[in-house]
């Protein structure tokens, strides 16, 4: 299948630090591009995978489940680690909860989580229904290019119930998941977000076992705040946060 121009996986080999980007549901890497090229641009060896049925057309989203996009991002932190001293995990939305399900399944093997607007709920009374209804309409509207200063992120307009019950089932599993999650996390969140709650943030941050925990506020952008007002923002944390982190270790 023909992918979407602009949907591509982006990969540049660079230092020992390498960073796995996450993206979000029914989005692309186009939501995360900036920020990949920005590490790569810092040396950093740098990784941001297309998850299946992603990136093509709705239809073949339909096809897939968490256990695919999970398994997506998985078999890259496993590749990173084989040829990085350290390896970050990072992600927007969906690729937040992704992230961090990584952070708590591989311990010691990442160093560190950054999730932006991370998606840690599902909406309740969707979510009661969404399990039959799926077996009826199969698609609804999608919500995407949530962005105040105008622009696209490559995602799809029409929403699987399919992929949406598997989203449900994903952002369950990782209310199990957050306790685990003992590395260094920079949580970074909108102020006003139309598609994950802002609350969604503080369930993260109240349930990770995390003692090295950042909380930034960003004041002007919404949903895809990687491609917004606030990217610079997104950029610098960032830096800071690995620059930290690695120097305390003792590395460049």
């Amino acid at each position: 299948m023909q992918l979407v121009p602009g949907t591509e996986p982006f990969t540049r080999e660079g230092s020992a630090t390498g960073i796995l980007l996450c993206h979000g549901f029914t989005g692309s890497p186009l939501s995360l591009r900036p920020w990949a090229e920005h590490l790569a641009a810092r040396g950093h060896t740098v990784s941001l995978p297309l998850l299946p049925g992603h990136g093509t057309r709705w239809q073949d989203l339909q096809r897939t489940g968490w256990q695919d996009w999970y398994a997506s991002v998985d078999r890259e932190l496993r590749l990173l680690r084989e040829r990085c001293e350290e390896v970050f995990v990072v992600g927007l939305s969906m690729g937040g909860a992704l992230a961090l399900r990584l952070a708590a399944r591989h311990g010691d093997s990442v160093a560190g989580v950054v999730v932006v607007n991370p998606a840690a709920s599902f909406p309740r009374v969707k979510g009661w229904v969404l399990p039959a209804l799926r077996h009826v309409v199969p698609t609804t509207r999608g919500i995407t290019d949530d962005i105040a200063r105008g622009g696209v992120e490559g995602g799809y307009e029409r929403v699987p119930l399919h992929a949406a019950n598997a989203m449900r089932q994903l952002t369950r599993l990782l209310r199990g998941d957050l306790p685990q999650v003992t590395q260094p996390l920079l949580v970074l969140h909108s102020r006003v977000d139309h598609v994950v709650p802002p609350s969604d943030s503080a369930v993260v941050l109240g349930a990770v076992s995390s003692t090295d925990v950042t909380e930034v506020v960003l004041e002007d952008s919404y949903h895809v705040a990687t491609l917004d007002h606030d990217a610079e923002r997104i950029h610098q944390e960032t830096d800071a946060f690995i620059s930290r982190l690695t120097t305390r270790e003792g590395r460049t």
